[in-house]
């Protein structure tokens, strides 16, 4: 088994803090997105979309989702649980973890993309055509953005946590796509939102956060 991470990019820190907060060590080797290394053909062999993360499995099978990584070692280490601890709260931490991903990260995503000269005519990913940069994706994304940060900071007006009264992935998934937001200029997540800034500060003490 071997997992491929990412040096800086917020996906496979995804994965880091999951396995910090699980205990839980993998082989890894990590490549540097900045170097373009996921563009090799070693791996490329690997991964054809040539993302990160990625987890290889002895029998050769692949796994280059952040979430179906974690979701795989939740399956195989279901202590202490990250994904939910009864029904309500799996189907809780799920709804968090498409939210978050469809309404902050993926606007952080659009708007970085679209306002750096680095990624213009860049594909996504190996097996995409060269997509042309949208400037209009900017304002959507930061507008996106804001609106998300908002509705967050209300939900932890009256919680420590995203779901139920623990960490969890959602946890996880969300601090991922602030600090990322945060890196990449977006509009400042914490300034105005007391909760948020309450929850991130929480988030960002745990050991697991550094990984």
């Amino acid at each position: 088994m071997k997992l491929f991470d990412g040096i800086w990019a917020p996906s496979p820190r995804r994965v880091r803090i999951y396995l910090a907060e699980k205990g839980i060590d993998v082989p890894r080797e990590s490549l540097d997105l900045r170097k373009a290394e996921t563009d090799s053909p070693d791996y490329a062999a690997v991964n054809p979309r040539r993302l990160v993360p990625s987890l290889l499995l002895d029998d050769g099978t692949l796994i280059d989702d952040s979430v179906g990584i974690c979701r795989y070692f939740e399956a195989l280490h279901p202590t202490p649980p990250l994904f939910g601890r009864d029904p309500t709260e799996i189907g809780q931490v799920e709804s968090w973890i498409r939210r978050i991903e469809s309404d902050l990260y993926t606007p952080v995503t659009y708007a970085f993309r679209n306002k750096h000269a680095a990624f213009a005519g860049r594909a996504i990913s190996g097996d995409w055509p060269e997509i042309a940069q949208i400037p209009a994706l900017i304002e959507r994304g930061e507008l996106m953005w804001s609106a998300c940060l908002d509705r967050i900071d209300a939900h932890l007006a009256a919680r420590d946590w995203l779901v139920g009264a623990g960490f969890s992935f959602a946890d996880i998934a969300a601090l991922v796509a602030v600090d990322f937001g945060a890196s990449t200029k977006m509009p400042d997540p914490l300034s105005g939102r007391p909760n948020l800034a309450r929850w991130h500060a929480a988030a960002s003490a745990r050991p697991s956060a550094g990984a």
